[in-house]
């Protein structure tokens, strides 16, 4: 029955992994329509949004690129760039429930990048930013392809979402026994922190050095 239910909870993550693949992708056509890119242009940028966070993770961990060994991440993302870029041509995007579905994406990319981490014992810290990587790179690759300053370095919350959902995977993690509710626990907390963000706008601070000449 605990081998059902942990077969069942790893399929459930597996779909939403899938499915934070399809969001980045569409973000990632969104991005290359504003700089006009052509077809395959879009669905290059597409793509580097989609993997390029779990690619990166992979390098680095010195751990087999995931889309290698399961080649229906780059079918997914072609289908679903080839569908985001004949379906905006005639009907509005939903912009409002793609910002939902990709902090959802966000969640999911930041606990898998987190718990392969902990699965090669690695250090914390190393979990923290792996999961960070798994989750944001994608979007950093994006936006310096396409000529923008990088989601993450703007006031925007994201990365900090992503960074507290780690540190709350590794907590609970090493706290209680149950895998799955730590995992539950810590996608919460990023789609939590990151839909409050955009529903209330909230921010950090930004960086605005005071001057010599202001209190001359």
């Amino acid at each position: 029955m605990l081998y059902n239910t942990r077969m069942s909870f790893a399929l459930s993550l597996h779909y939403l992994d899938l499915l934070g693949t399809v969001v980045f992708a569409f973000t990632g056509l969104l991005a290359a329509s504003r700089k006009q890119l052509d077809l395959f242009g879009a669905i290059v940028i597409a793509m580097v949004t989609a993997i390029g966070g779990g690619t990166l993770r992979d390098v680095i961990l010195g751990q087999p690129v995931f889309w290698l060994t399961q080649p229906v991440y780059i079918y997914v993302i072609v289908l679903s760039a080839l569908f985001m870029f004949f379906y905006a041509r005639f009907r509005p995007v939903p912009m409002r429930l793609l910002l939902f579905l990709d902090a959802l994406g966000l969640a999911v990319f930041t606990v898998i990048g987190a718990q392969k981490a902990l699965a090669l014992g690695l250090s914390d810290p190393i979990v923290i930013m792996t999961g960070i990587m798994t989750g944001a790179a994608g979007g950093v690759i994006r936006d310096v392809l396409v000529g923008e300053v990088p989601l993450i370095f703007r006031k925007e919350i994201y990365a900090t979402a992503s960074f507290m959902g780690a540190s709350v995977l590794l907590l609970l993690m090493q706290n209680i026994e149950s895998q799955e509710l730590a995992i539950t626990i810590s996608i919460l907390v990023v789609l939590i922190m990151r839909i409050s963000a955009i529903v209330y706008n909230y921010s950090l601070p930004i960086f605005n050095p005071v001057h010599r000449g202001d209190h001359d």
